[in-house]
């Protein structure tokens, strides 16, 4: 299918100005963009003529699709709470498509999510990123694995107080030691160099944490408090770890340090909510601009359902209240959370090659009264 979308305002993500242009989207890919492009005879034209064009809204921490919408324990799918820690847990294995909350995003112009386990366990496994129209998880598939999901502060000490884990010297013991067999049990299958006799007996927790410590992928950290922060960041170095920072909420208060983490994407949010539990209490909107301001990569994250999915670009919009730099929030919800989840070869700006994931709007996408007009998802015109 070829669209030939026709002298929109085009804000790339990528050029801080914006130009009028035309795009023309074949093959699920963004085929061409200029000043001057004719559309081809086969191609529907979609005349964006005073209206806004951006690459489709990118979140890189979100449970959509295993925390079921309008359900309860039957649609709650995002942390298995038998066991501290579950690195073998694939969130693939447990994504409805058919959730109406993937529905809510699409039509909102959210075009690509990082999903997967909650924050109850130490290591809870593995995040995917996918496209948010699709009948079969399998086909809506950006890249799988993304990162291995694990958990400081609050969540697992709450939730494993009376089993196992009541302090945040507990929580790092169980993380350090997971990495730590897990490096042995590696080791002893190298060593056994495909001898079977001398092979290790295969554990599924250990074979899960090898690409985490071959730096295949990142531990995805759960991190809201200063010193939860720091705790990540230390095990990170111990390991020789890739590393990146989810929710980052006492981030503002360290932003010197964090300053110094040049290759540790963060991910802030999510800030639509209450401050339901001590580690939120210095929640704000200021945090991404005032990180983004000290030279960190950060992105603003629905951590949905805890803010609704459809909402993302309306967080950008309270960051930029905050003091934000619009072009700075702007790529807080494309490219900086494409490059955060590894996937900025194909999505998260208006580049030739890449994705043709594109979001039509009558102004700017941060204002609650604007309107999306059109959403396309590799070239395809969303049906709502």
């Amino acid at each position: 299918m070829t669209t030939f979308i026709r002298g929109g305002l085009v804000h790339d993500a990528v050029h801080r100005e914006a130009c009028k242009a035309d795009i023309l989207l074949a093959d699920g890919k963004i085929a061409a963009i200029g000043t001057d492009l004719t559309a081809p005879a086969d191609a529907v034209v979609f005349d964006a003529d005073g209206l806004d064009v951006f690459p489709g809204f990118v979140d890189a921490h979100t449970h959509i699709g295993l925390d079921g919408y309008g359900i309860g324990y039957e649609g709650c799918d995002y942390n298995e709470m038998n066991d501290i820690w579950t690195p073998q847990l694939r969130a693939i294995d447990g994504i409805n498509p058919r959730d109406p909350s993937l529905a809510d995003a699409r039509k909102a112009g959210v075009t690509c999510v990082c999903t997967g386990p909650g924050s109850a366990n130490v290591l809870g496994g593995t995040f995917l990123a996918m496209k948010t129209v699709g009948e079969r998880v399998d086909n809506m598939i950006v890249r799988d694995p993304v990162a291995m999901k694990c958990a400081f502060g609050e969540n697992p000490k709450r939730c494993y107080r009376d089993k196992c884990d009541s302090t945040r010297m507990s929580t790092a013991a169980f993380l350090r030691g997971a990495l730590m067999q897990a490096r042995d049990y590696g080791a002893r299958k190298q060593a056994a160099n495909g001898d079977v006799t001398k092979m290790p007996a295969y554990n599924q927790k250990l074979e899960a944490l090898l690409p985490v410590l071959a730096r295949e992928i990142p531990l995805k950290a759960h991190a809201h408090q200063a010193n939860d922060i720091f705790t990540a960041l230390r095990i990170a170095r111990e390991f020789d770890l890739r590393l990146t920072l989810e929710h980052v909420t006492e981030g503002h208060l360290i932003a010197d340090e964090l300053a110094k983490e040049k290759d540790v994407p963060m991910a802030v949010g999510p800030s639509l909510t209450f401050a339901s539990k001590f580690e939120l209490q210095n929640k704000s909107w200021k945090t991404p601009g005032v990180l983004a301001n000290a030279g960190c990569h950060v992105s603003i994250i629905t951590d949905n359902s805890v803010i609704p999915q459809q909402y993302l670009p309306l967080c950008a919009g309270m960051a930029v209240k905050a003091g934000m730099d619009p072009f700075d929030a702007l790529k807080a919800i494309t490219i900086n959370p494409a490059e955060h989840i590894g996937v900025a070869d194909r999505v998260g700006s208006l580049e030739v090659g890449k994705d043709a994931d594109v979001v039509i709007t009558n102004g700017c996408p941060f204002e609650v009264m604007t309107e999306v007009r059109a959403v396309f998802i590799d070239g395809v015109q969303v049906a709502e």
